[in-house]
């Protein structure tokens, strides 16, 4: 049987805007590119995951509690406007786990085992160079790196080759 692909997002920047530790649905806001984004990828039988760091649990900001609150929403929000959601959502609570917290790949491993994925077949879009890390350091060979509005922080640290740039989710349609 053949292994399934996935798109990973990162959240913050790429799937809301990035108002700095965001935790309550009230701040909460979808890039309007994000939608049909989405819709483009599970038309192509693609697994939907979101892998993201979550820092601001540990430095007291917000809980898990909120944090899987304002998961539930956007899974909900998106099941009612596009009759699907995300097959799994991952995150890394604490600053210092090496194993999960990009640039490390363990929260792409672990998606890859529990979703049986190929990720030669698969791809991820980031906002930062740690999410194009995390990537490559699980194998993942379609790199996108997401540069909305802002120049981008230290993008000379990584060279352009391991990554396509883009400036919207409408640019992140890569032919698979």
């Amino acid at each position: 049987m053949a292994k399934n692909k996935a798109v990973f997002f990162d959240r913050d920047g790429v799937i809301n805007a990035d108002l700095s530790y965001v935790y309550k649905k009230e701040d909460f806001r979808f890039y309007d590119d994000f939608f049909p984004c989405v819709t483009h990828f599970k038309k192509q039988g693609y697994k939907l995951v979101v892998v993201t760091n979550q820092s601001g649990i540990e430095r007291g900001y917000y809980t898990i509690k909120d944090f899987l609150s304002l998961s539930s929403y956007m899974q909900d929000y998106m099941q009612e406007r596009l009759g699907f959601c995300f097959d799994r959502i991952y995150f890394c609570p604490l600053l210092h786990d090496t194993i999960r917290r990009k640039p490390a790949s363990g929260m792409i491993i672990q998606a890859m085992n529990d979703l049986d994925l190929d990720l030669s077949k698969s791809c991820l879009v980031g906002d930062r160079l740690t999410d194009i890390m995390a990537a490559k350091n699980a194998g993942i060979t379609k790199r996108y790196l997401l540069c909305r509005d802002k120049k981008h922080e230290n993008s000379a640290e990584l060279d352009k080759s391991e990554y396509t740039l883009i400036h919207t989710l409408d640019d992140f349609l890569p032919d698979n």
